[in-house]
């Protein structure tokens, strides 16, 4: 099955739990299929504890069967890791938003 590329616009923990619905997985489930323990998950989604490392929200996309780009914290995380290597590109950005 082809793993489906729509972005969320939702935070982290209902954007998973959204996923786990969808596809009828149970925590226990998806602690399997991952190694992440339930609780651990349990909180992820009721936002008890902090986004994981990208690392972890990619173990968990491929678990849900979804990009890691699917979780807007994993584009948010990528497009400032992009910038701090563009100094020049954040003060443009910075003066064309602070207007």
């Amino acid at each position: 099955m082809a793993k489906r590329r729509r972005y969320s616009s939702e935070a982290f923990g209902p954007a998973v739990e959204r996923l786990m619905n969808e596809t009828g997985v149970t925590y226990r489930a998806l602690a399997a299929k991952t190694g992440l323990s339930a609780g651990y998950l349990n909180h992820l989604v009721h936002g008890n504890r902090p986004v994981p490392s990208n690392d972890v929200v990619e173990t968990l996309a491929t678990a849900l069967d979804v990009e890691p780009e699917h979780f807007r914290e994993f584009r948010l995380r990528v497009i400032t890791e992009k910038l701090e290597a563009m100094p020049e590109l954040v003060d443009r950005l910075y003066r064309r938003l602070s207007s």
